[in-house]
């Protein structure tokens, strides 16, 4: 490490709800997405998440960073771009990268948080996070895989109520909102905006994928709390 700075890899970036949690927590925060996204807020690299991963490897550069982050998409979520996994032979457009993701992120030697939705692919859950445990307006409920370090885990407390909306035919109230599709009681953008605690873009489609910057910080804060401890 080069700086007195943390800085952390944001691989799959997206809009940056993961960023803007390391950024809060103390970190420079450099992203990666195969999309164009021009909310991001922070430096970013347009292009195959792996790819840049595998290059930053190749030349040395990942020596810049302390911490890596990855929300890879897995096969049970959408289909996906064929890029350094099909030259690797890690599979077609169907391919689920968490695998990958994960051999690669082994390679750099750095401790790593690997973030997955609930139930949707095989990972360590060695954290699980939790809207309520933020006092948001959202569930939203993540799993994450800490790789080569560690951290107690939270609490989880017992949820308010109900997420507002239709449910097997039954519309119900409650003190949390959908942060996905539309109608049916499911949160409108500026819902999902203030649930969440994300102002930078007001793009369904990238608030659907967001995950609530608040879950980043704490990862952050505890990583770099257990780095400091280790320091001292």
């Amino acid at each position: 490490m080069n700086t007195d700075r943390a800085r952390v890899l944001d691989l799959f970036s997206c809009a940056g709800g993961a960023a803007m949690g390391y950024h809060r927590a103390g970190f420079t925060v450099d992203g990666v997405d195969i999309a164009n996204r021009p909310n991001y807020p922070f430096a970013y690299h347009h292009g195959d998440a792996l790819e840049r991963l595998v290059q930053l490897i190749t030349t040395g550069e990942i020596e810049r960073y302390t911490l890596a982050h990855a929300s890879p998409p897995c096969q049970a979520q959408c289909a996906l771009t064929v890029g350094t996994n099909h030259s690797q032979g890690w599979g077609g457009t169907h391919a689920d990268l968490v695998g990958p993701t994960r051999e690669l992120l082994e390679r750099t030697g750095l401790p790593y948080v690997i973030e997955q939705p609930n139930g949707r692919a095989t990972i360590r859950k060695d954290l699980t996070l939790c809207g309520e445990m933020f006092g948001l307006g959202v569930l939203r409920h993540r799993n994450f895989e800490l790789g080569n370090w560690t951290t107690a885990r939270p609490t989880h407390p017992a949820h308010r109520g109900y997420v507002r909306g239709h449910r097997h035919g039954v519309y119900r109230e409650g003190p949390y909102v959908a942060p996905y599709g539309a109608g049916g009681g499911k949160a409108t953008v500026s819902e999902m905006q203030t649930a969440m605690g994300i102002t930078w873009t007001d793009v369904r489609e990238e608030l659907t994928e967001a995950i609530p910057p608040a879950y980043t910080k704490w990862i952050g804060t505890a990583f770099l709390t257990c780095r400091q401890e280790v320091l001292v």
